[in-house]
């Protein structure tokens, strides 16, 4: 078949095989050298204190992300409120009430116009009320019968009062 008499037995894959098992060798013997000279403690006593602060650090923040999620205040002031589970379901009621919150406030704003409008009304209406009462004295005054005979007296016309009284004619 083969027209090479030399015959490899070892295939691809074998060789792959004891070439990662030769390094995985050298990593161990380099690894045991470095614990033997005690470098390995450092690195790993440094690593486990930086796995611990950064655990301290992952506790820290969630804790404090809890306690933001978890004050009513913050919620409203962030609208993280509105994003929770369970409230989706109360859209529309809020709605309601926010609609209800800006009739009501609409309501107050026209209430307070009418309320200037009629004080300004009643204003007016206590003038014209005054201004008749100033007129209806002139007029007395002018119509009274002291006011009538010193008016002729001024023209020059005499005023004489009936000796008989009229008589009063009936229908």
């Amino acid at each position: 078949m083969y027209s090479d008499h030399e015959f490899d037995p070892i295939t691809p894959e074998e060789e792959e095989r004891r070439r990662e098992e030769e390094e995985f060798a050298r990593r161990v013997r380099r690894e045991v050298r470095r614990m033997e000279r005690g470098e390995a403690d450092d690195d790993i006593r440094a690593d486990e204190e930086a796995e611990a602060a950064e655990r301290a650090e992952r506790i820290a923040r969630q804790r404090r992300d809890r306690r933001r999620r978890s004050s009513m205040l913050w919620q409203l002031f962030s609208g993280s409120i509105l994003v929770r589970e369970g409230v989706s379901k109360y859209y529309p009621y809020m709605l309601t009430i926010a609609g209800m919150f800006f009739l009501s406030i609409m309501v107050m704003f026209w209430s307070l116009h009418l309320d200037r409008r009629f004080s300004r009304l009643d204003r007016e209406v206590q003038m014209l009320r005054e201004r008749s009462i100033r007129l209806q004295e002139q007029r007395y005054q002018r119509t009274t019968h002291s006011a009538i005979v010193e008016q002729l007296r001024a023209r020059g016309i005499e005023l004489r009062d009936p000796v008989a009284p009229g008589e009063i004619i009936e229908n």
